[in-house]
Formats: C-alpha cells, structure tokens, sequence
C-alpha cells in the first residue's frame, strides 16, 4: 500500500484489531517517516494556503462546507489532523479571526512551520492525539477535518464526541474520510479496483506490522452508518453527506484514487453536522 520511493516500507500487512494506543503510536511514527515523501508528492496539489477537501479536488471555496465566509472571519476554528497546515493557512489568508491546528506528527508540523516562514501565513499548531483533545469544553466555533486524523481512530464514537466536546452551541463540524463502501474493493486505482474482495461490514483495521508484529501503519474502517450513528451520539445533528464526484480532465492518481475509479463509484465522504 505505501510502496512508493521515499515511504516507509509497508511490511507485513493484515486485518486485525488495533486499539487506541497501539493506532496512536503507529500513526505517530509513521508520519514522521512519511512527511518528507508526502509532502513532496502531493505539496503541489494541496498548495501551500489552499482549502483542499479530497483527491478529488473538492475546496473550500467552492463547497461553503465550513458555512457562510464572512461569519466564518469572526470564528475560532480547530483544524483535527492538520498535516502541514495548507487548510488552516488558506484560511488565516482568508482573513479568519482565529485558527488552531493540530497533528500527532512532530514532521509534519514542522512542515507547517516552513510553509509559514515561506508564506507569511502563520498557523498556530501543536502536537496531539484526536482522541483526546487538549482543548476545553466549547473553546471553537467550527470544527473541521480534511484526510486528517478520522480515518486513524479505531472508535468513530470516541473521536466524534472529543470533537462535538470542544464545539460551542450553534458550531460546525465538518470532515472528509475515504468513503466506506472503498473497502469493500482493493485499494488500486485501475479496473481491479473495481472488483469487491472484502465484506463492507468487516470493521478489522487494515495494518502494517514489522518483523517483531508492531504495527507500523494502521487505518480503520467505519461505515457509513457508524459515521452517522457517531455524530448522533455526540449530540450533533447531520446537516449534509457531500460524495464528490470524480472532475471531467482530471487524470491525476492518488493512492487508490484516480479517474477509472472515480468516475465509478465514490472514493470520499465528506460530513458537515452542527451543534444546536
């Protein structure tokens, strides 16, 4: 899966349960070994200040997801998963009042750090776990999360309501994840891509281990009823479920995403749910 020059090795793979402390180291470490690389290849597509939902090429400026731009200036905003902050910069350039990333990558942020000093557009960001937020109770008006650290967490749940947790009432939060019904087909881009191999309904995470079985990479599945079930629970209400659909000229690949594919079937969920 992460086969490319200049990733990690991806190792021995397989299904299993992983909890939230062995998914937490996992992603720690291989997000530091895998930011240069990911930074590299895909820096140019993501922008050093651009608001970029998906590999589909969904931004913010076209979707509104966040809600209504000149309410949104005067916001405090929480980006989940902030990689090298491009969503979060795109909108201090924007002129948003107020913008927090955070990532459990140490590179990444450093990253981030370096656009900054390149840009001009300084984000504040700080290391930390999506499942358990260094933040206080109603601290943000909006909420977000693109490809960030949902797609990480082994409790849909748990990440939800840390989420729900630091939003004030009337507050956002929105989120984008590889779509569900992926895992049901192989994660590659060309017309094998499209044969289902796997039960939708499997929750087991997909793995990396080493030779000693310490997973080195994992990502988790949630349905889209466990994604919608979660932002119930948390006590949000879900406002829309945007599946972009795959742009006409667009032949880039990404992964798993790419045109045979996406003109076929979603590859991303995007999620948009208030706080009443």
């Amino acid at each position: 899966m992460h086969d490319e020059s200049g990733y990690p090795d991806p190792g021995y793979v397989e299904r299993r349960a992983v909890d939230a402390r062995e998914s937490a180291r996992a992603g720690r470490m291989w997000w530091d070994g895998a930011a240069d690389a990911y930074q590299e290849e895909h820096g140019a597509f993501l922008g050093d200040a651009e608001f970029v939902w998906c590999p589909e090429g969904l931004t913010e400026a076209g979707a509104r997801l966040l809600g209504d731009p000149e309410e949104l200036r005067r916001a405090r905003v929480l980006e989940v998963g902030c990689g090298a902050g491009q969503c979060g910069r795109w909108l201090r350039a924007q002129g948003v009042r107020e913008v927090v990333g955070f990532d459990l990558s140490h590179r990444q942020l450093q990253h981030s750090r370096r656009i900054d000093e390149r840009t001009g557009h300084a984000l504040a960001a700080v290391q930390a776990d999506a499942q358990r937020l260094p933040f206080a109770d109603a601290s943000f008006d909006v909420v977000f999360s693109s490809f960030g650290a949902f797609p990480f967490v082994p409790s849909a749940e748990d990440a939800l309501a840390e989420a729900a947790r630091v939003l004030r009432p009337g507050g956002r939060l929105a989120f984008s994840v590889t779509h569900p019904i992926r895992w049901s087909f192989p994660d590659d881009p060309s017309e094998y891509g499209l044969t289902v191999d796997q039960s939708y309904f499997d929750r087991r995470a997909y793995v990396e281990e080493d030779e000693d079985g310490n997973a080195v990479y994992v990502e988790h599945h949630h349905t889209v009823g466990d994604w919608v079930r979660g932002i119930a629970r948390a006590g949000l209400v879900l406002r829309d479920l945007v599946e972009p659909e795959w742009p006409e000229g667009l032949d880039r690949v990404w992964g798993g995403w790419g045109p045979v594919r996406g003109r076929m079937l979603p590859g991303t969920a995007v999620f948009s749910a208030d706080r009443p």
